[in-house]
């Protein structure tokens, strides 16, 4: 089985690897592809995969795009943080999906199922536009506060409220703009999903920042910038290449 892997999450590819060897050990993964441009260059210059895993949100937007920009004819199977009201929109069109953390037990599943399918010579009847609109509800709801739980400590913190949210040794944090810095039981990809992100921007891998945090920004190396935050952090807040034209587009509203 070839298989190709579009995941802009380091972590979340490399347990997709385990995972996937361990149920199938004869796997051959031909390629694992982070954002939308990388994925449309893969797909045009090789032979079509088996089976396609795809995150729907990367780093330059969301993963449909690929498929407008591409023809491909392999079967997908979706990863994604969204939540269970999307389940339907895949059911109609003949596709799986995972929900991440993406649990062992439902990719073998999903496997199975691709397996069936390809016995029987069955190709999935893929409409992307659907499935895009059915994960856009029409009037979407974003997290107004957090529970927050340290020690045998529970409060609540208002959205509104946090500055910027950050991962530290794999764990996630949350920083109000008093300088409050507080642990919170949400990883970054789950936290883009809930947040209002007309507010909130995901400039790289570490760091979920609320405009009004923005205290100052500089030019920086290959189109990207450098952001002070308020308050400030020890560590470096860098827009990364991959987001830094989006970013550009949010911070004058689009």
């Amino acid at each position: 089985m070839n298989v190709l892997l579009i995941e802009d999450e380091e972590a979340a590819a490399a347990r997709m690897q385990k995972m996937l060897r361990q149920i199938e050990p004869g796997i051959n993964i031909l390629a694992i592809t982070d954002s939308i441009e990388s994925s449309v260059y893969w797909l045009n210059k090789n032979p079509a995969p088996d089976l396609i895993f795809s995150d729907i949100h990367l780093a330059d937007g969301s993963s449909f795009e690929i498929f407008k920009a591409v023809e491909v004819t392999s079967p997908v199977i979706f990863t994604t943080a969204f939540d269970q009201y999307a389940l339907e929109a895949f059911k109609v069109n003949s596709i799986d999906y995972l929900l991440k953390p993406v649990k062992a037990a439902e990719l073998e599943s999903s496997l199975q199922k691709w397996k069936k399918l390809h016995q029987q010579n069955q190709a999935p009847a893929l409409d992307y536009q659907k499935l895009l609109a059915a994960l856009q509800p029409s009037q979407p709801t974003f997290q107004k506060r957090l529970v927050i739980r340290y020690g045998p400590h529970i409060k609540t913190v208002e959205v509104a409220e946090v500055a910027y949210f950050f991962t530290q040794e794999k764990v996630t944090f949350l920083c109000t703009f008093e300088g409050k810095k507080l642990p919170v039981d949400f990883t970054l990809d789950e936290l883009e999903e809930t947040l209002e992100p007309a507010t909130f921007f995901r400039i790289n891998r570490q760091f979920i920042i609320n405009v009004k945090a923005i205290g100052s920004m500089f030019s920086y190396s290959k189109s990207r910038v450098k952001i002070g935050l308020n308050p400030a952090t020890e560590i470096e807040t860098i827009v990364s290449t991959e987001r830094a034209a989006a970013f550009k587009n949010w911070l004058t509203g689009k």
